[in-house]
Formats: structure tokens, C-alpha cells, sequence
């Protein structure tokens, strides 16, 4: 069975998120910064009058930011997850491209893996030019994280 993967750089790797979970990719919004929130919630924005927190996977997982060109900066901004009912935005170094995966194509990530824990992996895809890793949002962040982040909302 296929799978529509939303691709995206985020350092220097490929990362995939299966299109059912993403709401929509929006461009870099003005973040408003919130007090006492964990070190990797980068604030919170207003789209369309819903109160949306953004996560910077970077600081999560300790991943160096692209260095991009002013070309690459119309690609970068935001994309909206919806996390069983819970919306919340990532930071992306630059969009890719909506991809279909083939289940047969998927590999469980290599034991060494660079910044994001194999734990948040659902599974590797060999490209040409290396890997699409594909992320598990439901891992990403556990309920109590995802609880302390609607939290910050009100």
C-alpha cells in the first residue's frame, strides 16, 4: 500500500510526514514568545484566529539549521500538523515535495542515526542522493508534551 509523504530539509536531511497528519504549509509568521514554555516551543502564532504554537525541531533534536540562500527562504516557513485534534506548527528549512512511498520501499531507520532518535522514525526510504526519513509525529512528541503545549495556548 502507498503512502503520500509531505517532504521537507530541515538541516541537511530529507524528513517525510505522512500528508493525512499535515493541515497546510504556511510561510514564516511573526512567532509571539511565551514565557516558562520548554526550551524547543518557539512561541505561538495567530492563524486565521486559532492560536497555533510552533516547534522548533532544530532545538529539539539538536539539528544544525540549513544554511539557506534568499531563494531557499521563500521555501521555509511552517507546517501545520494536526496531531489527533491538537494543531501545531513545525519549523522547515525549506519544503520539498509530496512524494508516494510504496510500503515495500520503507526501511526501519539505521541503528546510528544522526540528530532525531530512531524512536521517531517510522522508517527510512534509500534515495538517490541518501535518505527520506520518515517521521512518526504521534512519537514526536508524547501526551504529557503535547498537554504542557495546548497549555500554552490559553
Amino acid at each position: 500500500m502507498a503512502s503520500q509523504l509531505v517532504t521537507f530539509q530541515l538541516g541537511e536531511e530529507l524528513y517525510g510526514i505522512n500528508i493525512m497528519d499535515v493541515k497546510e504549509i504556511v510561510r514564516v509568521q511573526t512567532i509571539r514568545a511565551i514565557p516558562n514554555a520548554p526550551v524547543y516551543v518557539e512561541g505561538i502564532f495567530n492563524l486565521r484566529s486559532e492560536i497555533i504554537p510552533i516547534i522548533n525541531l532544530h532545538k529539539r533534536f539538536h539539528i544544525k539549521k540549513l544554511v539557506t540562500s534568499e531563494e531557499d527562504e521563500l521555501l521555509s516557513g511552517f507546517i501545520i500538523l494536526d496531531i489527533d485534534g491538537m494543531k501545531l506548527g513545525i519549523i522547515i528549512d525549506r519544503i520539498s515535495r509530496v512524494v508516494t512511498i510504496e510500503k515495500e520501499e520503507i526501511q526501519p531507520p539505521p541503528q546510528m542515526f544522526s540528530g532525531i532518535g530512531a524512536e521517531y522514525i517510522q522508517g527510512v526510504v534509500r534515495q538517490e542522493e541518501g535518505y527520506l526519513i520518515i517521521l512518526d509525529i504521534r512519537t514526536l512528541f508524547n501526551p504529557k508534551e503535547l498537554q504542557k503545549i495546548a497549555d500554552l495556548r490559553k
